[in-house]
């Protein structure tokens, strides 16, 4: 019998109590009824199984602690552009045939002028080093002084006979030295540099070494560690001041080493705030150790399953674990919070979990499908890293709700039976948000704004997000090198910070720096296209080559009209320049009279590869069938420029040709990028939208709280691209995910709060009623949630690398955005969607 002086909620309450107790605990999903009775009736038993296979997961981690991916290459694969890449460096690049070998580059700086009789000497004795050192397999060298010497001194070939050259040379000698050598051969050295001057402030030194072709990256990295001991031993030369030693191998060691150093500043200090927030939320010591351990666990599962799964840690998958947090944390907050009211309207330690995990476990259970929807979604991904990402987080969020879901909250009930009764001090134990707090006074504002005007703010919000997305669809989409290079300002700060925590040093920054402020120059200044066609062979397929070069494309280098490419019809001409006999075999075959043969092509072949072996070998493979053509770009073109004529080039040419190098494939990864974007939000709505309108069909009989979940997500993905563009922060394959994966994020706030308004609304409660409850218990939670997780994982901000910084900061926003939607567009949405079914005959109602 109905008591006419209780509420529905004490009497909700009752019920809810009832059906919790011993087995009958459970909720309306098969999960819950099987799972929430253990909870509470046999929590010890679910820790332990927990922990064990933590041990079991940690051994995983351990096997895939080795694995690491860092910097642009990472996101590389598979492209055409690639392919022609990896084909160019297989078939001409000297690392790629069995001669074997590798590069190094030395910059050497001084302001007063690096080409002094004093600095020349010292370069010359630092060659004479390298070239003498059995263990560094030097095949060549060469510098500014050992050009000067040659020019001194014709027969001085080697380092040491250059020395003597220099040695006797007057300072009217070196410096006409220095101008003869400069006209013939063009000097390596800085663009400050004349040859009236005869002075600099930077030089380059280039060093080929004679390494084999299988030869790995630490291999390299050994003989250019050893080369700047070298150079720290010659007086005046100071790796760490004037010299900089750079090979690819550094920049591999280095990058990851961005990673590292990332790592070990940002993740202490993201704990350290979660740790503060986690405190502010639990206020008991306890729950913030349950809390505390149930994170680590996490990490612990989703490194293990990448060990097991043998999928390296990257750039891209750094930003999974922040996501795994601030999910974490906001299933951390909820529980404590449910039970907290719940215990604290008397119910005892087991109803008051049973209530708790019957109306959480299916809210979660939701959120981590969606979630994982959203996830998945980037499995349709054309890039590599991108699908690693979908199911490292996938699997994550997975590990995610099991540990939250059910360790937690067994964990929670083991530990307060065992304090029960004692003396051991309660903390807190109120719930945040309660309708005497401050926090309880500001959280119903959306609610009185959906008693007010209701219809005018969400038309208002909905208008303005469209807005916001169109204006968000301006927002740029960049890709490079340099994308995963810190900023001067930011080294700056991490060199100030103490011991372990202090970054190494990048070499590669400052070799990059001289690169482009001393030489204008960037990491790539030419596209290459690669022709890989056997009609290369027929008579025409020189001829063919000749002729792309014609009329070049205005962002190509060029003279009289002719682009400055360097192709296998340079080797054919120098060689037909130095060589009369091959000159006359090359005009023997020009029936056209322009020097390119357009008979009987292989006989020219045959001779060239005779007379000129190895410098053909660099433009042509010796079945005669690809070749490449590089084409220097002109400095300060744009990168999709450039690549757009790169794509002309090769599009018109009569023969099978793809344009390739770094900036093609950057280019291609920035269209991948942009691609998957938008496929992954996409495909992770639609699957979103389907299953949520399907979960609330069969749990609660009504498909239309579904739809009302999906509402303030859109905003929340609006806002968020609007925010990108605003912040001018770029798409890249790091932070593409972050769109689909704000489904997610706005899903787990919307979701907590629809399904606690449902809990009330079916108990009896007018709408407003429901909603203010709403926000008071499961709002307060949210709020929690958003600040722990903001706060704490909003710390990437201060990462190395730029594109996790960005990353960082669109997470922070997307879980604000998706906070700030749940608490003030829900309400409005609900009361004018109830209005509607009241209204309107046939329209799907909530009653």
């Amino acid at each position: 019998m109905t008591d006419p002086d209780r509420t529905p909620r004490e009497e909700s309450i009752d019920r809810d109590s009832s059906d919790a107790s011993g087995e009958a605990a459970g909720g309306d999903d098969p999960f819950t009824r099987r799972i929430n009775p253990l909870i509470t009736n046999r929590p010890w038993t679910v820790v332990f199984v927990f922990l064990l296979v933590t041990a079991v997961f940690f051994v995983g981690a351990g096997m895939g602690g080795g694995q690491q991916a860092a910097g642009a290459d990472q996101y590389t694969d598979d492209s055409p552009a690639q392919e022609a890449f990896e084909d160019v460096q297989r078939n001409f690049e000297r690392s790629g045939r069995d001669a074997g070998g590798t590069t190094g580059q030395v910059m050497i700086e001084d302001d007063r002028n690096v080409l002094s009789e004093r600095n020349l000497l010292s370069m010359l004795e630092f060659q004479e080093r390298l070239e003498t050192t059995d263990d560094l397999r030097v095949a060549s060298t060469t510098s500014p002084a050992s050009l000067v010497g040659h020019q001194l001194d014709p027969s001085a070939t080697t380092a040491e006979e250059q020395y003597r050259a220099v040695e006797r040379a007057s300072q009217r000698q070196l410096e006409a030295a220095i101008a003869e050598a400069d006209e013939a051969a063009g000097l390596p050295v800085s663009t400050d540099f004349t040859r009236e001057s005869a002075r600099a402030s930077v030089a380059q030194v280039a060093i080929t070494y004679d390494t084999p072709s299988m030869a790995d990256t630490n291999d390299h990295a050994d003989l250019l560690y050893e080369t700047r001991a070298i150079a720290d031993a010659i007086d005046g030369f100071d790796t760490e001041d004037n010299v900089v030693v750079f090979g690819d191998a550094i920049l591999e060691q280095e990058t990851l080493q961005l990673l590292g150093d990332t790592a070990i500043v940002v993740f202490p200090a993201a704990m350290l705030l979660i740790l503060f927030f986690l405190l502010v939320s639990y206020r008991d010591p306890i729950d913030l150790g349950l809390g505390l351990v149930a994170l680590v666990m996490t990490l612990i599962w989703t490194f293990g399953f990448m060990g097991f799964a043998g999928i390296p840690f990257s750039d891209s998958l750094i930003t999974v674990f922040p996501l795994l947090l601030a999910v974490g944390i906001d299933f951390g907050i909820h529980t404590i919070n449910r039970y907290r009211e719940e215990r604290s309207t008397g119910a005892s330690i087991g109803d008051a979990m049973g209530i708790t995990t019957k109306q959480l476990t299916t809210a979660f259970l939701i959120v981590t499908l969606t979630t994982v929807f959203s996830f998945v979604a980037n499995l349709v991904s054309s890039m590599e890293q991108l699908r690693h990402f979908g199911i490292v987080a996938a699997f994550g969020m997975a590990f995610t709700f099991l540990i939250f879901g059910v360790f937690l909250p067994a964990g929670k009930v083991g530990f307060d039976r065992l304090r029960e009764g004692t003396r051991f001090p309660d903390f807190g134990t109120t719930p945040l948000g309660s309708e005497g707090s401050m926090l309880g006074r500001i959280l119903p504002v959306g609610v009185r704004i959906a008693s007010v005007a209701p219809v005018l703010f969400l038309v208002a919000i909905l208008v303005g997000s469209l807005g916001t997305a169109a204006y968000g669809t301006g927002v740029d989409t960049e890709f490079d090198d340099e994308a995963f290079f810190p900023e001067e300002d930011r080294i700056e700060q991490y060199e100030s910070l103490p011991g372990p925590l202090a970054p190494g040093d990048y070499s590669f920054m400052r070799f990059l720096d001289h690169l482009e402020e001393d030489f204008e120059q960037g990491f790539e200044g030419s596209v290459t296209i690669y022709v890989e066609d056997r009609d290369l062979r027929s008579d025409r397929g020189l001829t063919e080559l000749d002729r792309a070069l014609d009329d070049p494309a205005d962002v190509f280098e060029s003279t009289d009209r002719r682009a400055d490419a360097n192709s296998i019809l340079d080797v054919i001409e120098t060689q037909a320049a130095t060589d009369p006999a091959f000159g006359a075999t090359v005009a023997r075959y020009d029936s056209s009279g322009d020097g390119v043969p357009d008979r009987n092509v292989d006989a020219v072949y045959d001779e060239l590869f005779a007379v000129a072996g190895d410098e053909a070998a660099d433009r042509m493979t010796s079945d005669r069938t690809a070749t490449r053509l590089d084409v220097p770009i002109v400095v300060g073109t744009d990168q999709d420029e450039a690549v757009a004529a790169a794509e002309r080039l090769a599009a018109e040419m009569d023969l099978d040709a793809t344009p390739t190098g770094q900036l093609v494939i950057f280019e291609s990864i920035i269209a991948d990028t942009l691609d998957s974007a938008v496929t992954s939000l996409v495909v992770a709505f639609v699957l979103t939208t389907a299953f949520l309108v399907f979960s609330y069909w069969w749990l609660e009989g009504r498909a239309a709280y579904g739809v009302i979940n999906i509402i303030p997500v859109l905003v929340t993905v609006a806002m968020l691209a609007g925010s990108m563009r605003y912040f001018d922060i770029p798409l890249s394959p790091i932070n593409a995910p972050i769109l689909s994966v704000s489904i997610g994020l706005g899903v787990d706030y919307t979701v907590h709060f629809i399904h606690r308004f449902v809990d009330e609304f079916e108990t009896g409660m007018g709408v407003e009623e429901a909603l203010l409850v709403t926000v008071r218990g499961t709002g307060g939670a949210l709020t929690g949630s958003m600040l722990t997780t903001v706060c704490g994982l909003g710390v990437l901000y201060v990462a190395l690398i730029p594109l996790i910084m960005e990353f960082g900061i669109l997470l922070a926003l997307g879980v604000f955005y998706a906070w700030l939607t749940s608490l003030l567009v829900v309400p409005s949405t609900v009361v004018v969607w109830t209005r509607l079914g009241d209204r309107i005959p046939g329209f799907p109602a909530l009653h």
